[in-house]
């Protein structure tokens, strides 16, 4: 027997502006008025701007001003230097690279929602029919489970950052969900244009962050797919399959053929790739269970949940296809050498995804458990983002402001009229929710999400209005750039150095710095990374290197660079 029985009432969707208004909300603030930040952030939007100022050999290789960039794929930085040559000179180019952010997220978000929307749909996910009428209509389930798995996708916390970065890993999670939309038309249709379209769809995945993850997909696919029709397991093995390696070939061949910089970056690629792999090890397992439980709150609870409520229905395909893809994924984490981050974000679209299937079954007293928790912990984190503001800004209370202004020696806050009225407004739209919530006891589905995903929007904007400009001076590498730049000659030189990815791309973005590129070392400056108290530097043995400047960030005491000259002897 079906565990769901519904009146009509409870599935009242949300109106379409409302879910844009959302989807807007999260992803604009923190895409806006800031620099690259010193982390893989920067490192992407570097990979992209050398692309867009640069020649054809920079796009099949990719790299941070000189320095290879083997990992990964270079399809996302495609996409953003497309964007920074379309747009660079209207927007500026680090705001331009993150118009490709934007779409990643807004593909990932429309995936999750329609791939929702058609399982919701199918007759073996229909609520049980009432005595006397009044369930609902199937088109009418199927949305409002698509708008419960949107807000709980918003609502993942592992999602919030990586999803405003210009990385791989944005897109990486965004084509995953549009994959699973493919498939649940592959499963619906059978057809060979569904067929057609997820092959191509887990070949830009292969050229998105690699072919681990796109072949766990097909894999998880693969044993899913006997329950469903032996047609299918043809079209993936006949179809999908060839078509996703034929996608995911062009770039390779691209490299074999036109030998970009006299070499071929594709050994370094798929030896990342390889490296990626490892039998299961205790870090990994450690790993996951440390940081799964905050990464994907709170699609996991309303996950599990479902599995629970459904497990007399087993072979339905809103569970099975989900919950494979889960497992798949999980499996990968898991064989990852140490663990890592961007490996438990293909986690996020199918737990949402199953997630929503868990809302319908889910009891009146764990729902407002759940409700009651999101509130008080994201009030308590908005509470405490408006004090730490108010005490930068007037110096009360004396302490946090003084704790505040410590980390990050030399930044003058300043009052902005615009931000502190967003804010203002999003707290008191906070406020309207949660008197709703508790006063209206609404019986609609997501009524157990809507404060998760709303609070969660909440603190990212507060934080990237009022607290933007303290965030934007701790992270970017803006005015140590622009220091050394104004060191250097206008043109004719290259600097050979031992910086990151993230430094290079912003000394060079910032301050025009001229790096050595790939092979060539014969460089009349250097400029070294070491920490301040042990100096890599400590003897010029032959005298022909004269210090010319050395400095850092205000928030970091313990990073300091050198610029060296070179003379010849």
């Amino acid at each position: 027997m079906k565990p769901v029985r519904l009146p009509a009432s409870a599935t009242l969707a949300l109106p379409r502006w409302g879910l844009i208004a959302l989807c807007l909300l999260y992803i604009l603030p923190g895409l806006i008025r800031r620099d690259p930040w010193k982390s893989d952030d920067a490192a992407g939007f570097g990979i992209m701007w050398t692309m867009a100022r640069g020649t054809w050999q920079d796009w099949l290789w990719p790299h941070v001003a000189g320095l290879p960039a083997p990992g990964e794929g270079p399809l996302a930085f495609w996409l953003g230097a497309l964007f920074i040559r379309l747009f660079g000179w209207l927007l500026g180019d680090a705001l331009a690279a993150r118009i490709s952010t934007i779409g990643f997220f807004l593909i990932g978000a429309l995936s999750v929602w329609y791939s929702t929307y058609l399982l919701g749909r199918r007759s073996e996910t229909q609520p049980l029919r009432l005595a006397f009428g009044g369930q609902p209509e199937a088109r009418d389930y199927g949305r409002t489970l698509a708008d419960g798995a949107l807000l709980i996708y918003l609502a993942c916390l592992g999602l919030l950052l990586r999803s405003h970065e210009t990385t791989a890993e944005a897109l990486q999670v965004s084509m995953i969900g549009f994959a699973i939309y493919s498939a649940v038309r592959l499963f619906e249709s059978q057809s060979l244009r569904s067929a057609m379209v997820l092959g191509v769809t887990l070949g830009l995945l292969v050229l998105t962050r690699g072919w681990l993850v796109p072949m766990a997909f097909w894999s998880a696919l693969v044993l899913v797919s006997p329950r469903h029709g032996d047609r299918l397991l043809q079209r993936l093995a006949l179809v999908t399959l060839p078509l996703g390696f034929a996608t995911a070939s062009i770039w390779p061949l691209l490299n074999a053929l036109m030998q970009p910089f006299g070499g071929n970056p594709t050994p370094a690629w798929l030896q990342w790739n390889a490296a990626q792999l490892a039998p299961p090890s205790l870090q990994s397992v450690v790993y996951f269970f440390k940081y799964i439980p905050w990464f994907a709150w709170p699609a996991w609870p309303f996950a599990a949940w479902a599995v629970y409520a459904w497990r007399k229905q087993r072979g339905a395909l809103h569970v099975t296809l989900p919950l494979g893809l889960i497992i798949a994924f999980i499996l990968l984490m898991l064989l990852h050498p140490h663990g890592e981050e961007s490996f438990l974000l293909p986690l996020l679209p199918p737990l949402s995804i199953l997630a929503a299937f868990g809302l319908p079954t889910m009891k009146r007293g764990a729902i407002n458990a759940v409700d009651w928790f999101a509130m008080m912990t994201l009030s308590t984190c908005a509470a405490f983002i408006w004090i730490g503001w108010i005490a930068k800004q007037t110096g009360w209370p004396p302490r946090l402001a003084h704790n505040a202004l410590k980390l990050a020696p030399g930044f003058k806050p300043e009052f902005n009229l615009l931000a502190f009225l967003i804010a203002a407004a999003a707290t008191i739209a906070w406020i309207l929710v949660i008197r709703w919530r508790i006063a209206r006891h609404p019986s609609v589905l997501w009524r157990a999400v809507v404060l998760s995903s709303g609070g969660v929007i909440l603190c990212w904007l507060l934080l990237m209005t009022l607290w933007l400009p303290w965030l934007n001076y701790g992270k970017s590498y803006a005015g140590v750039a622009k220091q050394i730049g104004a060191k250097l000659p206008s043109a004719g030189y290259c600097v050979d150095t031992n910086v990151g990815a993230a430094q290079r791309a912003s000394f060079a973005y910032f301050g025009g710095v001229e790096f050595a590129r790939f092979d060539n070392h014969d460089c009349a400056y250097l400029l070294l990374q070491d920490r301040g108290s042990d100096p890599l530097m400590k003897k010029d043995e032959d005298g022909r290197l004269v210090l010319m400047w050395e400095g850092r960030r205000p928030s970091d005491r313990d990073e300091r660079f050198r610029l060296y000259r070179r003379v010849k002897q």
